[in-house]
Order: C-alpha cells, then structure tokens, then sequence
C-alpha cells in the first residue's frame, strides 16, 4: 500500500497522521502489519487482518477484550490498542479490518533463540500469560478459527487432499505422505485423554514473544488465536521455535536441531512462576514437542496438495520445503523424548 493510502486507514485513529511515515513488517504469514514512524522513531504498529483466514471479527473481539483485561501484572506488559474513531478495536473501512498499536520503545522480536536466557524468558512470559488467564471461565471465549489445532480434523482434510491429488504430486510427496500416516495413531493420544481445556496463545512461537531492549521477556503478541485449547499446544509451539536454530524455511534438513541447554532453560522460565500444570499435562509435555511440528507440516503439506490457497508463498515448492523441514523437527523430538522427560521431572 502506499503512504497515502495507509494516511487514510490512520485517519481513521485518534492520532496525528501528517507527521508519520511507514515502515512494511516483513514477518508473519497471514497479517499485514507497518510500522509506524515519527521522527525516525517507531510509534504505533498498524495492521490489516487477513479476513480469508480470520472470518469471525466479532469473536476475534470478543477473545482479545477478555483477555486483555486480565493480562496485567507488574511482570507482564499489557498491550496498548488505539481504538478507532467512533468503533471499538477494529477500524472497518467497508471492506478490510486494521487495528493500531502503541509500539513499545526498544522492544523487539526474535526467529530464534539466541543464548539461554531468550529461552528462560520464552518460558516465564509463557507460564505467567497462563496464570494469568487460568480462572477465566472458557465458555465466555469463542473459537476465532475453527478446529485450529485439532489434529483429527487436520487429518481427514490432508485425507481430502490425497483423494483429489494427481498420482504424480503423491508421488513426489511419498515419503511425507507416509510420515504423516505413521505419525497419527502416535499422537491422537492428544484427544483422548481427558486433558483440561484452558484459555491458550495458539500461536505461541517465539517471535509472537516480545523482548525489551534490556532482553526481558515483555508478553505475547498477535492475539488472533486465543482461545481454548491445551497447554501443549503453546508449550509445542513455543519448543519448535526456541530450541531449533533453523527456521523451518531452511531446505538444508541437517541445520535442524534440538539445543538440550535452551530446552533446560525454557523448562526453569516455566517454572519461575510457580507450579500451574497436572500430573497428566506434564506427562505429555514431551509428546507436544512433536505433535505441534507435525500438526504444521501437516498442514502445509495438505495445503501444497492443494495447490497452495491458504499460506501465503514466495516460490512454488515453498509448502513442500515447510512440510519436509518440519517433519524433520518432529522426528529429532522423538529422539529426545527421554531427555525431555527427565528434564522436566527434575525442574
């Protein structure tokens, strides 16, 4: 979009925008997000919400009103949103859906995780958004994206997508098809143990993690995805993202690691905040580090199947590339679950 057009989105926020130039973030792969300059300083963040993946505004509303109002402590910051004129967190300009943000002096995020301690703040900004939210009643959140993380589901649509692809396409994906395949009576261990439901990120990888410029973990961000869910969803998501240095863009399947100092790390983050978790949560926590990898491949293999209508790509194999570099994570977390165990029954 140009400066022009973006002046008139603000317009629409009680700020001052003849003073402010823009700045396209180029991460994320759903949402358009800049920032927004004054005198060469980052001040707000405006961004568009994608309406092809997040159809349910008013339920998007909904989970982030709730949530932010019992985001706060003296450890956890809360997130400033600018309503627009004469609405409620959401600009609607008839067609689209923005919302603006103060940015944070300072504060940045990260791919990955650099040194221990990004791991031990991952870890205490991750427990503490838990507590936080731990006595909301679930039935007030409603699902923003149905069946997000819900691997049978995931299932039977990559199921739908082998029925409708080309023997060719099947052909080239054989060794990922049959992965997925192996992989599924593994982890629907998930959805048949009676877990507690709580109010999760969703989305909980570590550059939805932001840091200050003192690298102290601050609180999650991109909130599109609260809702309910279990615990080793987030728990998952967050390992995937800190304890691997590459990301899983990376073609070359030998950068893909499992850094056991970081996952100690994260473990002791986690803890920091006081024990929140049952004796059966806990005992999955390993088995999570694979099951949310392999839900993420599975879904970009299921989308290139499909000839690539939900992610946004750069180059025609991309998905393919994700699918392969993630299966590879989710294989190198069975080969630590011994490890994972014992580090969490000693922290």
């Amino acid at each position: 979009m140009t400066n022009n057009e973006l002046n008139i989105i603000l317009s629409n926020f009680d700020v001052n925008t003849s003073k402010y130039s823009y700045e396209r973030i180029n991460t994320g792969y759903i949402n358009d997000s800049y920032y927004i300059i004054e005198n060469g300083e980052r001040k707000y963040v405006l961004q568009k919400i994608n309406t092809n993946v997040f159809q349910k505004i008013d339920e998007l509303k909904n989970n982030i009103n709730l949530s932010i109002s019992k985001l706060k402590d003296i450890n956890y910051h809360k997130i400033k949103f600018i309503d627009p004129i004469n609405q409620e967190l959401f600009y609607n300009s008839g067609k689209e859906y923005w919302r603006l943000m103060e940015y944070v002096r300072g504060s940045y995020t990260k791919n990955n995780a650099e040194n221990t301690n990004d791991a031990f703040e991952a870890g205490r900004i991750l427990s503490l958004f838990h507590i936080l939210l731990k006595g909301e009643d679930l039935e007030k959140y409603l699902y923003t994206l149905d069946n997000f993380h819900n691997l049978p589901h995931r299932i039977k649509e990559f199921e739908e997508s082998l029925d409708n692809s080309d023997s060719n396409l099947k052909e080239e994906c054989k060794e990922e098809i049959n992965f997925s395949i192996e992989m599924f009576d593994r982890l629907i261990v998930f959805y048949n143990s009676s877990l507690p439901e709580r109010i999760c990120h969703n989305d909980s990888k570590l550059n939805n993690i932001l840091f200050s410029s003192s690298s102290k973990g601050l609180c999650m961000i991109d909130l599109d995805t609260i809702m309910k869910g279990y615990f080793h969803y987030d728990f998952g998501d967050a390992i995937r993202t800190i304890v691997n240095p590459a990301s899983e863009e990376e073609k070359d399947l030998s950068k893909i690691l499992f850094n056991k100092s970081l996952f100690k790390a994260f473990i002791d983050g986690l803890k920091s905040n006081g024990e929140f978790l049952s004796n059966k949560e806990l005992e999955l926590l390993p088995l999570s580090t694979a099951l949310m990898p392999f839900i993420h491949g599975l879904r970009a293999l299921t989308d290139y199947l499909n000839g690539n209508i939900y992610y946004k790509i750069s180059y025609p194999k991309q998905n393919l590339i994700r699918s392969r570099n993630l299966f590879a994570f989710s294989k190198l977390t069975l080969e630590h679950q011994n490890f994972m165990k014992e580090s969490i029954e000693k922290a």
